[in-house]
């Protein structure tokens, strides 16, 4: 993952979607990558945060999400750098975090922020995510991430709140391949392929096993960092 603190933004999104961005600008591409892993941007000293969510679709959702932490005297050094301990509770978990004072950013990875320092190292009591500070660069200028956050592949993200998303996931959910079948039925090439979880679809009778294969994996990964909003599937 990346965190880019600047100036007047802080921004969370996968590395992956930097080093596609960088082979585009250097080969002239527009190649576009998407995963489930978080993708948001705070303004600076804010604890309201842009999500970017894909659903079929790209969607923006903003969230409040404020934290109430508890320091406890206990350091360690991480590095050449004195951390100090702090927890608190978000999202359905119980979080322990490593910040330094000697950092003076109350930032960090994903939503948590707000420390008098800047976040090394944060992770749950069931030991399900865990985000260490691995490297840092200083940077001449703020990084550009319109091609790959706010304006992916050419589409503007659609804004909504959190209600609508819940639904268009259990709609997702429901019938997950409803705009690739859209395509298959459509399609006029007759040498065309079409793919789904590495399978080739030739006829329409594969698209109910294929359905419930994808169904299987929602529900295997129904894991979010935010363990309170998991939807029951």
């Amino acid at each position: 993952m990346a965190l880019d603190v600047n100036p007047d933004q802080i921004k969370f999104y996968n590395y992956d979607f930097i080093v596609t961005d960088s082979i585009n600008k250097t080969r002239g591409e527009n190649s576009v990558i998407w995963d489930d892993t978080p993708a948001l941007i705070r303004k600076k000293n804010s604890t309201v945060n842009t999500n970017y969510v894909m659903v079929q679709s790209m969607f923006v959702v903003d969230t409040d999400d404020k934290m109430n932490w508890n320091l406890i005297d206990e350091t360690k050094t991480i590095g050449s750098y004195k951390v100090q301990k702090a927890t608190t509770r978000y999202g359905g978990r119980n979080w322990t975090a490593w910040f330094t004072k000697d950092i003076a950013l109350s930032e960090g990875p994903y939503k948590f922020r707000g420390l008098p320092g800047m976040i090394f190292e944060i992770y749950d009591d069931r030991d399900n995510f865990k985000f260490s500070l691995v490297k840092s660069y200083k940077m001449q200028k703020t990084y550009e991430t319109f091609s790959i956050l706010e304006n992916l592949g050419g589409q503007k993200p659609v804004k909504i709140n959190e209600a609508k998303l819940r639904n268009l996931m259990l709609d997702n959910y429901n019938d997950p391949l409803r705009e690739f079948k859209e395509q298959y039925k459509n399609n006029t090439d007759p040498n065309a392929h079409f793919w789904v979880m590495g399978i080739e679809v030739k006829r329409p009778e594969q698209m109910k096993e294929l359905s419930d294969m994808m169904q299987k994996s929602i529900r295997k990964n129904n894991n979010p960092i935010e363990l309170d909003k998991a939807i029951k599937y």
